[in-house]
């Protein structure tokens, strides 16, 4: 399966406190990246930081369905974090807003330099949002769009939400990867004034897939 068939997506914004920036980074690039991709059924992990809104960092994962992100495997890594991730999680971390959620659809092949997230709550129309999404496929400067729906989020809090204090929930999201940080300025002006909810731009720093969780040199 790839990362275009999967229907699971875990995404997730958050602030990292003054000061911890290095260690944060050092986290992700040399142990949480690489851990969460050898999860079963972890397809894609994509991360960002924001050039436009708040919180300043956006990072998703794609798995084959939205149970992986229920399933056994993955539980057991949230329930048992290793000691770095206890101090990142309990020291570092700020604002999170971490939502378990199935890809109702998506239009364009590609993945852009720059997504526009719009995080919205309440009642979703899907319909609403795949008449503003699908006439931006063919629009010049356009990779791709998505709709994300909130899933089951389960029926238990993990050992690592507890250690962040609790985490903030969407009801969905529209998605639009651009090539280029204007086109990613256009569309966030339209979905701003098209549906209430939280915007926010984002440039790509990294991408992981399976393949590339490879030992680290000896």
């Amino acid at each position: 399966m790839t990362a275009d068939s999967g229907s699971g997506v875990l995404a997730i914004w958050n602030d990292i406190r003054t000061g911890r920036e290095g260690e944060f980074e050092a986290w992700y690039k040399n142990e949480h990246f690489p851990e969460r991709l050898s999860v079963p059924g972890f397809r894609l992990g994509r991360r960002y930081e924001a050039v436009a809104g708040e919180p300043r960092y956006f990072c998703y994962y794609i798995t084959d369905t939205p149970e992986t992100l229920t399933s056994a495997a993955y539980l057991e890594r949230l329930n048992n974090p290793t000691a770095l991730t206890r101090t990142m999680m309990t020291e570092a971390f700020a604002n999170m807003n971490r939502t378990l959620c199935r890809r109702a659809w998506r239009g364009g092949v590609l993945r852009g330099a720059f997504s526009v997230t719009l995080r919205l709550c309440g009642t979703i129309d899907e319909a609403s949002c795949r008449s503003f999404l699908a006439p931006l496929v063919a629009a010049d400067g356009i990779a791709r769009c998505e709709i994300w729906l909130a899933a089951d989020q389960g029926s238990q809090v993990a050992t690592e939400e507890r250690l962040r204090g609790g985490d903030r929930k969407i009801a969905g999201c529209l998605l639009v990867d651009t090539l280029r940080e204007e086109d990613a300025r256009r569309v966030s002006e339209k979905a701003a004034a098209a549906f209430s909810g939280e915007a926010g731009i984002y440039r790509l720093l990294c991408e992981i897939e399976p393949f590339r969780c490879l030992p680290a040199p000896s």
